[in-house]
Order: C-alpha cells, then sequence, then structure tokens
C-alpha cells in the first residue's frame, strides 16, 4: 500500500512539473533587434477600420504607449528597429479566394493603397503610420522593410534585412497579437531567429465568443523564448 501510495504520489509530482512552463532565459546584445508589426492607423486610431474590434484590447493594454516607449528605449539603448508594414494594392483586390479575415480587411479598405509607386492619399490614410511614431520611423535606427501581405512575413524581406544587419535575436511586438504578431513569431522562430515578445505592447480583436488577445498571450508563452511586459522590458535595458 505504502509504494502504490509513492508511486501516486511521484505521479502527481510529475504531471505537476510538467504543467510548468520553462521560461527561456533571452539575453539581450549586440545581436538583438526590435521588429513591430503594422504600427498603423487602421489598427491604433481610433478613427481605424478595426478600432470597433481591437479598440478594448489596445486601451486595456495600453499598447499605444507602450509602442511608443520601445521606439524611445531603442533610440536611447542605440537597439535597431524593424517595422513590418501591412499594406494592400489595388491589384491585390483581384485576389481569386481569401480566408474570413483577408475577406473582411479588403471588404473594409483596410491598409489601401493605390500601388507601390503611387503615395497620392497616403499621408493620414489608415495604412499610413499612427502620427506620433513618424518622429522615430524617420531616423536612421528604424527599417520599413516591404509589406507583408496576409499575416506573415514569408512575403516580405523582414528576414533578409536583419540577417544582412546581422540580427540573431529579436524582441516582437505590433499588431495584431492573435494574427501578424503571432505569425511573425512562428516563422521568425522557424527561421533561426529567437524571439521574445513585448505581450502589453500587442492587442488583438475581442468579439462575442472569440478573445484573440487571450489566444495571442496563451501562444506568446507557449512558445517564444520569453514574453516581458514594456515595463518589465524598459527596466532591464536600463539596469
Amino acid at each position: 500500500m505504502k509504494k502504490l501510495i509513492a508511486v501516486f504520489v511521484l505521479l502527481i509530482i510529475g504531471v505537476n512539473a510538467l504543467a510548468q512552463l520553462p521560461d527561456t532565459e533571452f539575453e539581450i546584445d549586440g545581436v538583438t533587434a526590435i521588429v513591430i508589426t503594422d504600427p498603423q492607423n487602421d489598427f491604433l486610431s481610433p478613427q481605424g477600420v478595426t478600432w470597433g474590434v481591437v479598440g478594448e484590447s489596445v486601451v486595456a493594454n495600453n499598447t499605444v504607449e507602450n509602442l511608443e516607449t520601445l521606439f524611445k528605449i531603442a533610440e536611447d539603448k542605440g537597439i535597431k528597429v524593424f517595422i513590418s508594414p501591412h499594406y494592400y494594392y489595388k491589384h491585390d483586390h483581384n485576389w481569386q479566394f481569401e480566408g474570413a479575415l483577408e475577406k473582411l480587411m479588403h471588404n473594409i479598405n483596410m491598409f489601401d493603397r493605390g500601388d507601390q509607386l503611387n503615395i497620392e492619399g497616403f499621408e493620414g490614410s489608415g495604412a499610413d503610420f499612427l502620427e506620433r511614431y513618424k518622429k522615430y520611423i524617420d531616423k536612421d535606427f528604424v527599417t520599413v522593410v516591404g509589406p507583408h501581405k496576409v499575416y506573415g512575413p514569408e512575403q516580405n524581406d523582414l528576414s533578409l534585412q536583419l540577417r544582412k544587419q546581422k540580427i540573431d535575436k529579436v524582441i516582437l511586438a505590433g499588431m495584431s497579437g492573435n494574427l501578424c504578431v503571432e505569425s511573425h513569431m512562428r516563422e521568425l522562430i522557424e527561421d533561426g531567429f529567437e524571439v521574445a515578445i513585448v505581450g502589453d505592447a500587442t492587442a488583438s480583436a475581442i468579439i462575442p465568443g472569440y478573445d484573440g488577445n487571450a489566444a495571442a498571450q496563451t501562444n506568446f508563452r507557449f512558445i517564444a523564448s520569453h514574453v516581458y511586459s514594456t515595463k518589465e522590458l524598459t527596466d532591464k535595458l536600463n539596469k
């Protein structure tokens, strides 16, 4: 009987141990960059076309202010920032099939621009960067890569630009958490980068029956090397 109880106790301990996710150490050094996805009006401005579904999460996470904090600390500490934006050109509306969110984004003209060579009407549009970020984006420590087209960076030059500047580690933030941020996280990890997330510098759609923010935060914790809060990251960099 004692042996049976001992086995039972060991099984419980083993299950509990497995239930605790390890937190991998993430060292910030000279080969680390910050990557921000979609810091654009359609996601982050109350006038943006998605505000009705992402606004609750943006406000709760303090996302707009936290992203600006990342720009500030990156400039202060000499950390390179890469932006992976989301643009849809006129020819993208000729796609013959789409997933649910792709179809919605096209229907509401999210991130629309005329074409690659045409910036007429771009300034202040939903595809433009949030105004408060432009003073950072215009500086040399920020690289804006080509646009991603669905969610992940497979179709843009983000990995190339990171590799060409000898970046091996990425601190990832931006919009939206359960779509573009998560897709960038997964692809960058598969591409051999070490990835951490700033969880409260993201936000996601919340609609009846579905909480994109909760889904994103869960998967960040399961997959990334570490999930920072903005405060934790800034405190670490200011030591």
